[in-house]
Parts: structure tokens; sequence; C-alpha cells
């Protein structure tokens, strides 16, 4: 039970971080992962993608305070607690993020972490099928790959968008992400290609990783350096000695929920819970972001949607040529296309993100449509509101306090608005005459601006991207958790590498930079040389300061 370095958690970053901290044989490396096994169909199979999440096997059951800008409802905040963490239950869409995101992470106080300074990473990390070899890596652990796009539909959602004046993408993860085109998948062989069988699989297998399966109470810290992890349930604690470093890697809802516990936090909050003060900083649990969205749902008139395949006996067939021949429709996630626009002119990189499904359902598979449709998923980008994680109490086993504060500041409606009224408008265009029915949602009666807001207030639903509750920056930053090398301010031989040390949140998806993160916080951890930043720039639309298209 001792090790050079200690991980908490096997998600995205953290089965990363121990692939390559363990990759020269040099180190030993113990992961502790709460969760159990990934094996079986309901994770592994693509098109099941909506089962992990409402599964408590898989999924840690979180969810939101009720939300006072969203009718009061709390809203489901789901995390892997499994082999892989949440890319083992996500909905397997890969995006890297905008090039400027990354910029802006630099100019707001994580230097060294622009898109010269990443690009490489995501280069270092990737086998793409598609793509400039420039810009795309070819020969790393995580597979990404792109759908058939074999549905009619698919084909008219892209084509609707440059009828609209929008721009045409080939690879939205390379020089241009604005536009509609392709959606890339993490899916290898038909299987969902998550970080558990992109690198801790593979980690597993050296004498020098272990995996503990336990859950993490807190980080055990003496004279200010943190020594080990503690953890187990009731009366079976122990602790799990770190020789070198702890690294937190737990997502952007556990991790600040560890550190608080750990004594690293708000002094005033971790005093109402009876904990002592290691560190008192601020910014642990503040600067929660998500993506926000909406589906947008149309009638087909043609009847060659996924409707078709909702029934038992359809499933059963589509199972069945999965587990036999891992091909055919459970073989995809089937968010196959995609768009990236920007909301109007003034702003230089997309703001808006659109991920198309064939079928008129919500993303957990909870409600269909009972009948032929089709949907796109909408909503914007960078939301200025901001929410916090905070701990319930002093005990580990009690769930955090989750607010987002939705839709808490006037231009999140404004954004909103604009989404669905766009969306009607790609709709509208000719590439769907042939399946155009009837608006399913909102409804084409709802038409006013606070008879949309109603609408938002009441069916607007998470994309599942939280993260930003540890945020990376300089250390006079009073909000700022970790430095640009992710080690925790104030505390020595602690880490935090995840989703939650976000400046801000990215374009699209999290899971790709979540990876990203885990790849460059193992390069400082060694202290390796990092590699060469990149010259190459994003293509920008030429009229950004004139229209939005």
């Amino acid at each position: 039970m001792e090790a050079d370095f200690v991980i908490i958690g096997s998600g995205s970053a953290g089965a990363a971080m121990a692939d390559r901290l363990s990759e020269d044989g040099r180190h030993t490396v113990i992961v502790i992962e709460y969760g159990g096994t990934d094996i079986g169909p309901f994770i592994q199979m693509p098109s099941a993608l909506s089962f992990p999440m409402n599964m408590s096997r898989y999924d840690w059951g979180f969810e939101s305070e009720p939300e006072p800008n969203l009718a009061n409802r709390c809203l489901a905040t789901p995390r892997g607690k499994v082999l892989g963490g949440s890319s083992s239950i996500n909905g397997m869409v890969y995006v890297r993020g905008h090039a400027h995101d990354f910029d802006h992470w630099a100019d707001s106080g994580a230097s060294g972490w622009s898109f010269a300074d990443v690009l490489p990473y995501f280069k270092r990390m990737e086998n793409s099928e598609f793509g400039d070899p420039e810009w795309r890596g070819k020969d790393g652990p995580m597979h990404v790959s792109r759908g058939k796009r074999e549905n009619p539909l698919y084909k008219a959602f892209v084509e609707a968008g440059v009828q609209a004046g929008f721009e045409r993408t080939n690879d939205y993860n390379g020089e241009k992400q604005e536009g509609f085109g392709a959606m890339e998948q993490t899916i290898k062989n038909g299987r969902r290609w998550s970080t558990a069988n992109a690198y801790l699989r593979r980690a597993l297998k050296r004498k020098n990783v272990s995996l503990v399966n336990d859950f993490a109470r807190r980080v055990v810290i003496e004279n200010q350096r943190a020594i080990g992890v503690e953890i187990g349930l009731n009366n079976s604690i122990q602790v799990v000695k770190a020789k070198r470093e702890v690294i937190v890697s737990a997502s952007s809802i556990n991790s600040p929920k560890i550190l608080m516990l750990s004594g690293i936090g708000p002094a005033d909050q971790l005093a109402q819970c009876g904990i002592g003060v290691v560190a008192d900083r601020p910014g642990v649990g503040e600067n929660l972001q998500d993506h926000l969205e909406l589906y947008i749902q149309q009638e087909c008139i043609e009847p060659i949607s996924l409707y078709s395949s909702l029934g038992f006996f359809s499933k059963m067939l589509i199972g069945a040529e999965w587990l036999m021949f891992k091909s055919g429709l459970g073989a995809t996630n089937h968010f196959e296309v995609a768009g990236f626009v920007r909301s109007q002119a003034g702003i230089d990189y997309p703001d808006i993100q659109f991920h198309f499904l064939p079928v008129a359902m919500r993303y957990d598979g909870k409600v269909a449509v009972q009948a032929h449709g089709f949907q796109a998923h909408v909503g914007p980008m960078r939301s200025k509101s901001r929410g916090t994680v905070r701990l319930r109490s002093g005990n580990p086993m009690d769930k955090p306090l989750i607010r987002f504060n939705y839709m808490s500041h006037d231009d999140d409606w404004t954004e909103f608005r604009h989404g669905i009224r766009l969306t009607r408008e790609i709709f509208s265009q000719a590439a769907f005459d042939p399946f155009r029915g009837a608006e399913i949602s909102p409804g084409s009666h709802l038409q006013s601006d606070a008879e949309l807001d109603d609408f938002i207030s009441n069916h607007s639903e998470s994309a599942y991207h939280p993260c930003g509750t540890c945020k990376m920056g300089k250390e006079d930053d009073k909000l700022a958790v970790v430095d640009p090398e992710c080690r925790v301010i104030g505390v020595d031989r602690l880490r935090v590498a995840d989703s939650s040390i976000f400046p801000r949140i990215t374009n699209g998806n999290l899971n790709a930079p979540s990876i990203m993160t885990g790849e460059k916080a193992a390069d400082h951890v060694l202290g390796r040389p990092l590699l060469p930043p990149s010259n190459l720039k994003p293509w920008i639309h030429p009229n950004w300061r004139t229209s939005d298209r």
C-alpha cells in the first residue's frame, strides 16, 4: 500500500496519468478507484450509452440542488464510478475544443497551456482515422473514429447548415472547427474506447502499477506535505502512502470535495464542517461551469429515423449483431454529424454547438417521442454563469452540494433564444424538405421571448460537462487552486489533474481536453521536458467582425 505516485480516480485524466507515469518502469503507481469493472455490454456497446449513466453501479448519482432559474428543478449530474470514470459512461463524442479556448487559459494565468502548448499533447494521445497528420495524431492510444453516416438525415443536417450560409468543415478537431461536418467518436472496432481501454489496461499489465478498489476519503497531509490517501469505509480505514506525490483526478465534483475534506478550501466553510484548515484556498469548489442544452425536435414524414429500432425485438437484433460482430446500429453512439457556429458578428470563434440525432428522444434515453423524428441539441458554449461545489458535512460519505446557478446571467437567455431560432432556421432549409414534418419541441406555437424563456426554464438539460472547480492560475490569484504545473497552491507533493482545473470551459464535449490534461500533467509530475510548442494557427472566419456566417 505504498507507491511513488498515488492517483485518486481512474477516469479520463487519471488513467492517462497512470499509464504515462509508469511507462518507463522507473516509478511505482497506485490507482485508487471506488467503482468496479467496466466489462459488460451496457458500457462497451456504444449505442447503450444511456444505460450506464442511469445505473448506480456505474454512476455516483449526483444531482444539483434546486436551480432557481430552471423552475427549481434538480438536474442530474452523472459522474463515472467505474474503471475509466466518466469516459466509461459518456456519449463518446470527441471534441478537442477550439484553439482560442486554450489561449484564453494561458491569458488568464495558466501559462504554458496555450493552444501552441497543448496541441502536441492532443497529437500524442490520438490515433485518429481521419484528418491532416500535421494537425492530428496517428499513433496514440486514444482511438478516434467517425460514424458511417448512412442515414440520409445526417447529410440533410450538414447540407442545411451550409444552405443557411454557414461553413462546412472536414475536421472540426483540425485547423477549422467552425462549420458543419462529421462528428468524431471514441469508438474502436465497434467498442467504446474509454481511457480504461486505451490507457489503464496496458498500464495494469506492468509490475509497477496496481489498482486499489476502495473509497478515497481524504488526502493525508503532514507539515503542509501530502503523504498519502486515507481510504476505506467505516471501520476499515487505512492509508495508501505516497513516496513522491498524491494526484487527485476524481472529477470536477469529487476533486474539490476531497480537497475540502483534506483541509484545503475556504476556511470559513471548512470550519463549519469541523475540518481543520491546512490551506485557506477560497477557490476550491468555486468557478463551477457546465454546458446547458435544449433538444429541438422535428417530426420526420419519412419512416427512416431510429424510431423503427426502438422496439424490443429490434433492440434484441441490434444487440445480437453487436455481440457477435461488433457492427450495426449497436456500434455507434448515433452522434455522427455536428455543427459549430458563431452566434453573432464580432465573435471570432464558435460559441454554439449542435449535436444531431436521427431520432427524437432524450439524451439519457428516458423519454422517446412516439413518432419518427429528428433533433438537434443546441446550447451556448461559454455561459457567464458560475456555480459552486460545497461540502454537505464533514462526513466523506455524504454527497456534496452542487449548485450550477444555471442561467444566472442575462446573456444566457439571449444566447439560448438565438440557439432555438437558429435551429429552426436550419431545419427550415431545402435539405430537410423531403423529411420535415411538424415541430415537436418546443412547438411552432412558441415564438415570443417570454414563451421561449419559459420553455428554456422548464426543459433545458445539462450536457454533463461540469468543470472548473479547482481552477488553474497564478499563485497570487486568490481563486486559483493549482499552479500551471497542477500543483496545489500551499501544499507540497499534491496535484490536481482533471477537468476541475480548467479556468474556463472549452468548446464542445470535455472528454478530450480532460485526457490531454492527464497527458500534459504527467510530464510536469516527472519533470520531463515539455513537448515542443506548435506553430500551427487555427482557421478564423475572415468576416467574423461583420457577420455570423
